[in-house]
């Protein structure tokens, strides 16, 4: 059954409802009367705990209960139907049915999201109030400067710190593709970058560090080991059926990553600190962002916007192009506006 669609006064009158709820739990723990009567917008008497969507799962939903009773205990719930579609990372009022089960009543505002357009370009949240986007390359399979630069745009258009993070270290030397010169181009314009190795333990406490009090998603190609990364970050082990996030090989002949990770969820880091997996993604539409806002996420073009002498340059063969000239003077690498152009020629088909 598909989820009905609320017109805007629905909506409206939903948010009014979560946001009373919220007051009302801040206000008594939560405890509603007696006397008041259910509606479809509303909950079951009860008392509503803060709690933490750690896995999503359909229409089911693992939520870690942050109350003082039930501190750390997981839950298995489902969510209200006129309640927004939410995702991992988010934080929620919900309320305990029997044993370990529970229904989620209210989100709670989000100060962040990642979020990525489906293929209908409509733009879906993947992870809430995350900090840091960690894009994870690797020797095999073999990073495209292309991706890491829409990785790059994305994360801009999101407002969100982006690191950069090699992993398989020990493998740069048996790569046909010079990862660290791909990694050297993103550390000149200012990105972050970090080399590891969640199989020799190389840089791990630089990783560690850099996410210490942080929530992070990881994201990258299938293959590039970022669901071993978060079981190294964890102290567990890959063959820990229990507690390791999944873990695939490459598949044979392709030199490609399996898709093992199939659900979003949020790890603890001991000390501080939280980690997401995410579902390994091969491509990153940008289907969401105009045209004329693209440059902007190139972050060492900013500095040219409006210098060009023609308003409608196109950043190609046009005289006195600001762009091209800093290209000229090696301030801008000749690799990312190319890339730039590609990116811009696929949003142009879009339209």
């Amino acid at each position: 059954m598909t989820k009905r669609r609320l017109n805007q006064q629905q909506q409206r009158r939903i948010s009014g409802n979560q946001q009373a709820r919220q007051d009302r739990n801040a206000r008594d723990t939560g405890v509603r009367s007696s006397d008041t009567p259910d509606t479809p917008e509303d909950v079951s008497t009860g008392i509503s705990l803060e709690g933490l969507i750690v896995c999503h799962y359909g229409q089911q939903i693992d939520v870690e209960s942050l109350d003082i009773e039930h501190r750390g205990e997981i839950f298995r719930c489902f969510q209200r139907s006129n309640l927004p579609a939410m995702v991992t990372g988010d934080k929620v009022l919900w309320q305990i049915e029997s044993g370990q089960s529970g229904v989620i009543v209210a989100q709670q505002p989000r100060h962040s999201a990642m979020s990525r357009p489906n293929h209908r370009g409509e733009l879906r949240a993947i992870a809430a109030n995350v900090d840091c986007v960690v894009v994870v390359i690797a020797p095999r399979p073999e990073p495209f400067g292309n991706l890491i630069d829409r990785y790059m745009v994305a994360i801009e258009h999101l407002g969100l710190r982006p690191l950069l993070l090699l992993n398989k270290s020990d493998l740069t030397t048996k790569s046909s593709v010079n990862v660290e010169a791909l990694l050297q181009r993103y550390a000149r314009i200012g990105y972050e970058t970090l080399r590891v190795s969640s199989h020799s333990g190389d840089g791990m406490d630089l990783l560690k560090a850099a996410l210490a009090e942080q929530t992070a998603v990881f994201v990258g190609q299938s293959g590039v080991g970022k669901s071993s990364l978060i079981n190294t970050l964890r102290g567990v082990s890959d063959d820990d059926d229990e507690h390791a996030a999944d873990v695939g090989d490459l598949s044979v002949g392709r030199q490609k990553g399996t898709h093992t990770t199939t659900a979003t969820k949020l790890y603890h880091l001991p000390g501080s600190g939280d980690l997401i997996d995410s579902p390994g993604i091969r491509e990153f539409g940008l289907w969401h962002i105009e045209a004329d806002a693209l440059m902007n996420g190139f972050i060492e073009f900013r500095p040219w916007a409006g210098k060009c002498r023609f308003r409608d340059c196109h950043h190609q063969h046009e005289p006195d192009c600001a762009l091209l000239e800093a290209v000229k003077r090696g301030e801008i690498d000749p690799a990312r506006l190319e890339s730039y152009h590609h990116i811009l020629t696929s949003l142009n088909e879009r339209d």
